[in-house]
């Protein structure tokens, strides 16, 4: 195996970090960048190189970063359910248009764009989505409407010899995990947790650990991926309401779990929305449409091509490690 230079963005970030983590492991030179210096010291001791900046920032230089770089790895993005539209656009489609373009002009040979199973995101159960299964007609935020802009950029076809390719990474969980359990602890952490449907959709947590091994086994092989976006989870589909006792006990905290019939959620969540918008609130609504879609209905994967293109297989139990974190979590906040 040649050893490569790879950009990683969003590298201070959960999925960033496990990142640079793996392709060090294979053998190659990182450069690391990020907009925070929180995670700095601990990717720097691994042996990546850090470089500070905001690829957003009218001034970035692409070029500077891109210097000698043989791929990309594009993880950075904004990853959140709620948030103005603009902003959105700015950091998921501008920042990727621009690092893309970068990219070719700077002779990189290959580009792997951290996609998001949002894109898939409907009011109706998809089970075992495959390679050809397209996204949700309609988009549920401008998280899943800006990540599949941006995917489709990356997908284009190329005139250049710049190799780009997807990886759709479902629920991830590990350490530095900002959205998954943030969430799900605030919610088992009051008196009632309500389960849109009785919580009795399925889903896929995936380990930080295996999402990385994956993505980077993408830049190994993205000539032949060229064009090509790949369905990366855990395997193994688990009821929102089994996910959520195991967490409540984890964190220990003993929340009542309720049922919401699915057209009481869907009213609240359009009110919760809109009163959002008209108060112009940063904040995001208790119950949103994309949340109430994730929480309500199933959504798995077919990890055959996975499996076919990257020899990929899960290696951790996703569950364990959420629930590794959850007691973590619980002792940190005991702790005076």
């Amino acid at each position: 195996m040649s050893q490569r230079r790879i950009l990683i963005t969003g590298a201070t970030g959960g999925l960033g970090i496990a990142l640079v983590r793996e392709a060090l492991k294979r053998g190659h030179a990182v450069r690391a960048t990020g907009r925070s210096q929180a995670a700095v010291e601990a990717l720097t001791s691994l042996g990546a190189q850090f470089v500070r900046a905001d690829l957003t920032h009218p001034e970035a230089d692409f070029h500077g970063l891109l210097k000698g770089a043989d791929s990309v790895i594009h993880a950075a993005a904004l990853s959140a359910s709620w948030g103005p539209r603009r902003a959105f656009e700015i950091h998921n489609i501008r920042m990727t248009e621009q690092l893309l373009e970068a990219a070719s002009r700077s002779g990189v040979e290959r580009f792997v764009f951290v996609s998001s199973p949002s894109i898939f995101a409907a009011y109706r159960d998809r089970i075992a989505i495959g390679e050809h299964d397209g996204p949700a007609l309609q988009p549920l935020n401008h998280y899943a409407r800006t990540k599949l802009a941006a995917e489709r950029s990356v997908l284009a076809q190329r005139e250049d010899a710049l190799a780009c390719c997807a990886i759709r990474p479902r629920a991830l969980v590990g350490p530095g995990d900002r959205v998954i359990l943030p969430k799900l602890a605030e919610l088992a952490g009051r008196e009632r947790m309500p389960l849109p449907r009785g919580g009795r959709g399925l889903i896929e947590l995936t380990d930080l650990r295996d999402a990385a091994w994956a993505i980077c086994a993408a830049e190994e092989r993205a000539v032949g991926l060229a064009g090509k976006a790949i369905n990366i989870s855990g395997g193994s589909p688990i009821r929102v309401r089994e996910v959520a006792g195991k967490l409540a006990d984890a964190l220990g905290k003993t929340p009542q779990l309720v049922s919401l019939p699915v057209g009481l959620a869907r009213a609240i969540a359009v009110l919760s929305e809109n009163a959002a918008l008209l108060m112009r609130s940063a904040r995001e609504p208790m119950l949103t449409r994309y949340k109430l879609a994730t929480l309500a209905y199933s959504q798995t994967f077919d990890l055959e091509p996975a499996q076919r293109l990257l020899g990929y297989r899960p290696h951790h139990d996703a569950l364990a490690t959420l629930l590794a974190e959850a007691r973590q979590l619980a002792t940190q906040e005991k702790q005076p």
